[in-house]
């Protein structure tokens, strides 16, 4: 600095500066070396002010200093650190004028939050907005920490009232910043410490307002080394002041690392470990665990207490980060006498140097969303419809149709027409008569077996029924609900569709067709009738004496006829079978593929679609929560 303001407090009261009071009022100094007046004022309370000078610019917030008043009595006074102006009232370049404020995620975890912005997009329509609300939270946490300062790590200093959070926070920011005492509780409000500028996004972020931040003391030994954090002291988590734990919860929320401080008295409190470490055991990597006021222990005692509590960690489900594996960090440390503290203030920046503390956290975050969410995404064994089920299905709904009787009355009805085409004439003449004499009988009707209407919409339902089982069977509870309403969307309809199917599908109307064979043995029979009437004109013609007698001739040709009319039409029975077989299976065919078809249309390819989207959602969930990396 080519030059500095010191701007004394000017007090009306107790705590108080005149110039400068809570909420952002304004101050007056004269530059030392004449470089003229500056006048700071606050902006809402911001803790940013302009100087009227050419080129000049306060640092957001206000800088601590532990120094003597002017008169020699001791004070607070307030000193405001000025960029540097050269002779002429120019200002000096700074080497951080251009860095960027945020920076984009990259590599598994901007993979995973794409995937979990895919997720939530695909499930809204089948999910509650509750069970999606978590993952909608960090989505928006993860988006706004990313227009944020990527070069600063937002610390959080947590701890039950008496613990010693506090002297802890003064003794890292090296001046007296956040008030400690035997009243309790001491911290009401949320106070951050920064030690570089640029942060002033995320503290408007954790509604920090500028009265309440400060800067550590100016030369310390720890200030390059804790460059780029914002830590912050808050208030008691076990406070009897409602607001109090919900301000610790508020911002707890979005710190990008905790230092939890417990002491030999309260280490295994079940608020603490019930509430927050066990909840937060997935955010190891980010927390640090520090045993305060071991100066209380006597003898071996604090590696005592130091044991269990990592065991009550370990119970928490919190990796610690021993022999270099990746984990919390547990420290004893004593904040009134300084033990440990530089151990904690080296461990703490070179996770501050690290840069990547709010990728970690948010990592974190999403592990912990994956976790939620695991239920409604992750299906019991494996899920779809098999071919078995499919081939059930149509079965189910060719019984229904009524297909089976439909191709043995196709079958029927083609034993009849070769009946009568290559039946005895006499035969049918029979036929028609016992026809004429039975009542009603003189229209001949098909023998086809119609199943009732409530019969046959019962068995469509029951098809449906089944083949939903099938598909939803492991599936978690949403998308088997999403399943089945789509499988009953489907069937509306359905068996309307399938009596349509009945009419429009069966063997067609009309004669069926006729085998190359049939014609010869038409001719053979009427061959053989013509056999019987000339025999028995012959006969006649002797009987009358036309022709010359001569009984054994005409007798037999007349039971050649009679025989040979029978044998034909019997040879023509046994030939048909075969071809009229085949015919009612042919007709059987068609109407299963009907209506397998319509089953398929109506019901399983909803149910399809369904099962696709599950498997597009299970494939991002993998990829939220980390199978595939």
């Amino acid at each position: 600095m080519a030059d500095a303001t010191d701007v004394s407090t000017l007090t009306d009261g107790p705590g108080e500066t005149g110039a400068g009071k809570a909420g952002g009022g304004s101050g007056v100094a004269s530059g030392a070396g004449g470089a003229g007046a500056a006048e700071v004022t606050g902006a809402n309370g911001g803790g940013n002010g302009g100087a009227d000078g050419p080129g000049r610019r306060w640092n957001d917030g206000l800088i601590a200093r532990h120094a003597a008043g002017p008169n020699g009595a001791g004070g607070v006074a307030v000193t405001v650190g000025v960029e540097g102006i050269d002779g002429d009232g120019g200002t000096a370049a700074r080497s951080d004028a251009h860095q960027p404020i945020g920076s984009a995620y990259e590599g598994p975890l901007r993979a995973r939050l794409d995937a979990l912005r895919e997720l939530v997009g695909l499930s809204r329509t089948r999910i509650e907005g509750t069970v999606l609300a978590e993952a909608g939270r960090v989505l928006d946490e993860a988006s706004t920490r990313q227009r944020l300062s990527s070069r600063h790590t937002v610390v959080a200093i947590a701890g039950a009232t008496g613990s010693g959070k506090s002297t802890l926070f003064n003794a890292l920011a090296g001046v007296p910043i956040s008030e400690t005492g035997l009243r309790r509780p001491t911290t009401s409000a949320p106070i951050a410490c920064v030690w570089s500028e640029g942060a002033a996004g995320l503290l408007d972020r954790l509604a920090i307002p500028g009265r309440l931040r400060r800067k550590p003391l100016a030369g310390g030994d720890g200030d390059k080394e804790l460059e780029g954090l914002v830590l912050i002291d808050l208030p008691d988590h076990d406070s009897a002041v409602v607001a109090h734990r919900d301000q610790v919860d508020r911002v707890l929320a979005l710190v990008d690392a905790v230092i939890w401080v417990v002491d030999p008295e309260k280490y295994a409190d079940a608020a603490l470990h019930e509430r927050y470490l066990r909840p937060l055991a997935g955010h190891a990597e980010i927390t640090f665990v520090v045993l305060n006021q071991i100066d209380r222990l006597p003898g071996d005692a604090a590696d005592q207490v130091l044991d269990d509590l990592r065991r009550l960690l370990d119970e928490d489900g919190m990796a610690l980060g021993e022999h270099g594996e990746p984990g919390a960090t547990v420290l004893p440390i004593s904040a009134l006498t300084g033990r440990g503290v530089g151990e904690l203030r080296g461990e703490v920046g070179r996770f501050v140097q690290e840069r990547n503390a709010a990728a970690r956290r948010l990592s974190a975050d999403v592990d912990a969303a994956a976790a939620r969410l695991r239920s409604v995404y992750v299906a019991d064994g494996r899920t779809g419809l098999g071919e078995r089920s499919r081939e059930e299905f149509a079965e189910r709904l060719a019984g229904a149709v009524g297909a089976v009787a439909t191709g043995e009355a196709a079958e029927r009805e083609w034993l009849r027409n070769a009946g009568r085409a290559c039946g005895t004439p006499w035969l049918r003449l029979w036929r028609w008569y016992e026809r004429t004499r039975t009542p009603g009988g003189g229209v001949p009707r098909a023998a086809v077996i119609v199943e009732e209407e409530l019969t046959a919409r019962q068995r469509v339902e029951q098809a449906v029924r089944t083949v939903a089982d099938d598909a939803v069977a492991g599936l978690p509870r949403p998308w088997a609900q999403a399943v089945r309403e789509a499988a009953v969307r489907g069937a509306v309809g359905l068996p309307e569709a399938l009596d349509e199917l009945a009419v429009t599908a069966g063997p067609p109307s009309g004669r069926p067709s006729r085998p190359a064979w049939w014609p010869a043995a038409v001719l053979a029979q009427a061959a053989m009738t013509l056999l019987q009437i000339y025999g028995a004109l012959w006969l006649v013609g002797q009987i009358i004496g036309v022709l010359d007698p001569g009984i054994i001739p005409p007798v037999l040709v007349m039971l050649g006829g009679i025989i040979g009319g029978p044998l034909v039409e019997w040879a023509c029975a046994a030939a048909a079978r075969g071809p009229a077989r085949r015919y009612g299976q042919e007709a059987e065919r068609q109407l299963r593929e009907a209506a397998a078809g319509c089953g398929r249309a109506k019901v399983l390819d909803p149910i399809a679609a369904e099962l696709m989207r599950y498997r597009e959602v299970r494939e991002q969930f993998s990829t939220v929560s980390g199978l595939t990396r």
